[in-house]
């Protein structure tokens, strides 16, 4: 039951993760939540999100912005770092997740996403058959409807990482 939650994969964040390796593997898009994956909730792109998309996009990546605000906050972001960008995604609905791989030119097959929570970004791209990486939050300061569903996601992880150990 648990298993519709799990990531693919788990990073520290989304600026440790080996894009190379995932190129190799025949990704082609990525698509990244914004808030607590890319900067703090709230926060314009920083310079290291800047350059994070500016060599994604050297090493010949489609990239994506998909998040449940609203287009003040997706657009000037998505403009600073030259990505497309999907507002109101109603995350975990596999709408957005399937309108950003149509902006891509992608398929489920060659398209990666990136987020920090479970319940709505991993949850979500799994329903839409994507590798999913689950990244550490970014800063602890959350709206207190993301608190709460922090204590469940620890619940998940836990049985998440003994699935891992065993093999």
């Amino acid at each position: 039951m648990l298993r519709k939650f799990y990531p693919r994969e788990q990073q520290p964040s989304a600026y440790t993760i080996d894009y190379e390796g995932m190129w190799q593997k025949g990704f082609r898009g990525i698509l990244f939540d914004i808030d607590n994956t890319l900067v703090p909730h709230g926060a314009p792109a920083t310079p290291e999100a800047e350059a994070l998309f500016q060599r994604l996009h050297r090493m010949g990546f489609g990239t994506c912005l998909i998040s449940n605000n609203h287009l003040p906050r997706v657009e000037p972001f998505a403009r600073a770092v030259d990505s497309a960008w999907i507002c109101d995604a109603h995350k975990p609905s596999v709408r957005g997740y399937q309108e950003a791989m149509e902006q891509l030119g992608t398929s489920r097959e060659d398209t990666l996403f990136v987020g920090d929570q479970l319940f709505t970004d991993v949850y979500g791209a799994n329903r839409a058959g994507l590798y999913t990486i689950l990244v550490s939050p970014i800063h602890p300061k959350e709206e207190i409807q993301i608190v709460l569903k922090r204590k469940l996601e620890r619940l998940v992880l836990y049985f998440y990482r003994r699935r891992q150990k065993r093999g």
